[in-house]
């Protein structure tokens, strides 16, 4: 692998170089250049081919990343293809393209065109505090996943909550949607409309990678010490891993949660006959599914509609789920969610390769053709007097401390299922 780093002067003299030279101006490498960030290192690997970046969207201010590899199974066993990152919003991992035997090329995730998701999340009216960033693809949640409730303030901007005898005050940016008086609270984290400080583009043996820095400080003054959020993607033929390091860079102790928010397809549109495999034992009650705030009741799911713990899972019928699954057990380490779709001959592992994962968060209506499977620290709401002396998920940083969340996702074909 060579390695190029690339200054202003330089870009604009790999920019002159290229004009009327498909094969860089075609390059997502060439794409990631074009952020003109100080210290973006560019990894350049021989012979992939890379998807054409959509002609002048920016998305938060920063172009698209596209990470891809060349396939080289022939449609005989499944792989990955692509990858799109979008660095100016939080690193989302907006898409992901694979090959299955028999169907040809699918999309993993359930996202917009890049354009129509663009104009969605530039939106600032539309996109207060970057939620719509969770309504599609797979966003990153950092430093929190799920709600957190809290006393609303006088202008109804923010909720304020405890930690450890220090208020936090965090943005109110999500309601219920089936009531004009729902609760204001937080959700997902606080990097959803952040941009990437810096990032590099590598090349691996058999795909490419790309990791992008977001130095969220406090989190502009939401959170009690300052971090250091680093997101790695790698794209690989066997597997895709998507890895956040959060580390404590300030001088006081800081909580920390992780988690991302994939939607993932079902290439068939059948969702009836989806099986969905979760290696959970107990259900968070939750007050209602427009709220969805915890009770602090774990209840067990033996013998529930919402039991996916059996070896082959369950179908997702017409059952509507927008849960928290907890006492999760693990596979050679990981928590492994398994998702069948055998119409398409497509069948996907979610595995949690972080021992911090305590938590699996699943939203599925029955009226879409996904689920959204989301591996992560933290129940819901975590600071809540209403889980009393339980331990929540949420990581305890000293300064100096970090800690790792990783997820790998992996193809499989249905009569491999085990």
């Amino acid at each position: 692998m060579s390695v190029i780093r690339v200054s202003c002067l330089t870009f604009m003299l790999l920019f002159l170089n290229a004009i009327g030279h498909r094969s860089l101006r075609s390059s997502a490498l060439f794409a990631s250049a074009m952020f003109g960030t100080s210290g973006i290192v560019v990894a350049r690997a021989q012979g992939i081919q890379e998807k054409p970046a959509a002609e002048g969207v920016r998305v938060g201010g920063d172009p698209v990343v596209y990470l891809k590899r060349r396939a080289k199974f022939r449609g005989e066993r499944p792989e990955f293809l692509s990858a799109t990152v979008l660095p100016g919003r939080g690193m989302n991992l907006l898409q992901i393209t694979a090959s299955i035997p028999g169907r040809g090329e699918v999309e993993v995730l359930a996202a917009p065109p890049l354009e129509e998701a663009a104009n969605s999340l530039n939106s600032e009216a539309q996109n207060t505090g970057g939620v719509l960033s969770f309504s599609f693809g797979g966003a990153f949640l950092v430093p929190y996943a799920n709600r957190i409730r809290g006393q609303l303030s006088t202008d109804g901007k923010n909720i304020t909550t405890d930690w450890n005898g220090r208020t936090l005050t965090l943005p109110a940016v999500w309601k219920g949607k089936g009531n004009p008086n729902a609760e204001l609270h937080a959700i997902h984290g606080l990097i959803l409309n952040r941009r990437a400080d810096s990032i590099q583009v590598h090349a691996e043996s058999d795909g490419q990678s790309i990791v992008g820095v977001i130095h969220g400080g406090d989190f502009d003054h939401h959170w009690p010490s300052k971090t250091d959020v680093t997101i790695t993607i790698s794209l690989e033929a066997a597997h895709l891993d998507a890895t956040i390091v959060a580390k404590n860079i300030g001088d006081e102790d800081e909580p920390m949660g992780i988690g991302w928010h994939p939607y993932f397809a079902f290439p068939s549109g059948d969702r009836k006959q989806v099986r969905l495999q979760i290696p959970a034992s107990k259900l968070a009650e939750v007050n209602n599914y427009d709220d969805v705030f915890p009770t602090g009741r774990l209840t067990p799911v033996a013998g529930s509609k919402y039991d996916f713990s059996g070896p082959d899972g369950k179908a997702l019928s017409d059952i509507f789920l927008d849960d928290n699954f907890s006492a999760l057990s693990r596979t050679s380490g990981a928590v492994s969610v398994k998702l069948i779709d055998r119409k398409a001959s497509y069948g996907l592992r979610v595995q949690g390769l972080s021992q911090d994962i305590k938590t699996i968060q699943v939203y599925a209506p029955p009226e879409k053709p996904y689920a959204a499977v989301e591996e992560q620290f933290n129940f819901a709401d975590p600071f809540s007097s209403v889980w009393r002396e339980m331990n929540t998920g949420m990581v305890r940083l000293k300064p100096g401390q970090e800690t790792t969340w990783k997820v790998r996702l992996e193809l499989f074909t249905p009569s491999d299922f085990k």
